[in-house]
Formats: structure tokens, sequence, C-alpha cells
């Protein structure tokens, strides 16, 4: 598939989206973001990939929405766009996802990667909602889930203040997971996507979904949902396979099935 602002690859079972408009620092167009979404699906639906990797071409992985698309918008061209639904869609996806993020991830890409499950950062990168410095407000989920990761106060300061955030801030409030040497950036990416590829498809999936709707849910409905999950996994080959290679003392071959 060819794509405009975009660019796609497989290696083994690790699927990578690379945004690709270095020249605006990959600010995010409509068009954009219905391409990421576009693979993102495809990726989903190739039995062949286990994992996703999004990242990002150039000096950053997106310093945020295209500002001069929208500054003819109004209400109702909004209401009329429903430019969101395909951000809605970016949720649904139950492969896991590291970004790899570097250099500026602002506004609409902190977005971005807030949606992605792990996220690594090179040494250096900022994080920032600017929005408010424009009269405006995150509009692709970053009030909520940046809330739920650090909490209220922290959320207010940082939507309010437009701050940036360093990748040491970022990795002690638990909104990434690593930081990394710039040049190795897509190295330990991948590296942590071929470990994830390694286990067993299903279960990334379900546990995905479980710790998802933790975030929602109360305890008790947490883990209501989590036994129905851990149930689910015992009709599937994948277990019978794992289980009997700890017995047998060998690598588990998992087929997700």
């Amino acid at each position: 598939m060819v794509y405009q602002f975009i660019e796609t690859r497989m290696k083994n079972q690790v699927g990578i989206i690379e945004l690709n408009r270095p020249e605006r620092l990959n600010s995010l167009n409509r068009k954009m973001v219905s391409e990421i979404l576009e693979a993102l699906l495809a990726f989903e639906s190739n039995e062949d990939i286990r994992v996703i990797v999004l990242t990002g071409n150039g000096k950053a992985f997106s310093a945020g929405a295209d500002i001069e698309e929208m500054m003819g918008d109004n209400p109702i061209s909004l209401e009329l766009l429903d430019q969101f639904s395909d951000w809605d869609r970016l949720a649904t996806i139950k492969k896991p996802i590291i970004g790899a993020v570097k250099g500026y991830v602002f506004g609409g890409g902190f977005e971005l990667a807030l949606s992605c499950d792990l996220l690594i950062a090179a040494a250096g990168t900022e994080f920032s909602f600017p929005e408010v410095g424009l009269g405006v407000m995150p509009g692709a989920g970053g009030t909520q889930r940046l809330t739920k990761l650090v909490g209220r106060t922290k959320a207010l300061e940082w939507l309010w203040t437009g701050k940036r955030i360093s990748a040491n801030t970022a990795l002690n409030n638990g909104i990434i997971n690593k930081i990394v040497a710039s040049e190795l950036l897509m190295e330990e990416s991948m590296k942590l996507a071929t470990i994830l590829a390694s286990q067993p498809p299903i279960s990334l999936r379900l546990i995905k979904d479980s710790v998802n709707k933790a975030i929602d849910y109360s305890l008790h409905e947490g883990m209501q949902y989590e036994r129905k999950n851990f149930y689910l996994l015992f009709g599937t080959e994948d277990q019978k396979e794992g289980m009997s290679a700890f017995v047998e003392k060998r690598k588990p071959n998992y087929q997700g099935k």
C-alpha cells in the first residue's frame, strides 16, 4: 500500500508505521491520521503481524496538529467532519502498539503517543500540550488519557500552562516506559517488539483488553472481566502448547490459535 504521509514496512512479525512529513515536523493533518488508522487496521488483520511499532521520520515524532488546516473551522464544520472518529477507532486496535518517540511530541502528536500501549523515548524528547496558547484545548483524548496516567493536579498544571515536559519527567510520571540514546531508539523498540511477538498473541490481546477495562471499571467489575478472559484462554491451542512446553522443559511455539 502506498501512502502520502506515512511509510509502512514489516520486519519478521513486527509491523512498522513511520510518520513521514519531516519537513513539517510530522504535523498531523486529517489525511495523515486517516492513513495511520488504515495502516493500523491493515496490520491488525494481518495474521503474520503480532506487534506494531509507531515512530516518526526526521527530528520529531510529531509537533502536533496541522494548524493551518484547522484555522477556518467552526463548530458546525467540525461536527460535520467528525474528525475524531478516526481517533476513536485507534483505541480498538487489539495488538500491542509500541510508540518509539523522539524530538517533539506535542499536541496531537502527544495524543497519538498516548494512544500507544508502551512508549520508548529518545533522550532529549519533549512532551507538551500547547493548545491553550492557541485558545483551544486537546480534543483527541489528551485531557482524558493524561489525567488517567498522572492524576488531576499534574494534568491541569501541564494542560493549563502548556509547559514542556522532559523525557525524565515523563518517565517519573509513568507516561513512558524507557529512555534510550537517540541512535538506539528503533533498535531498542524492535527488541521489545520482538519479545512481545514471541508471546502468545491471544494472551497479549486479552491482557490489553483487561488492563484497558481496569481504567474505567471498579475493582470488583474489573476482576470479573479479567476472570472471563482468563477462562477464555483455556480454550486456545496456545494455552495447551504453553503448559505442555513448560512441563516438557522446551521452548513453546505459539500460533495465535
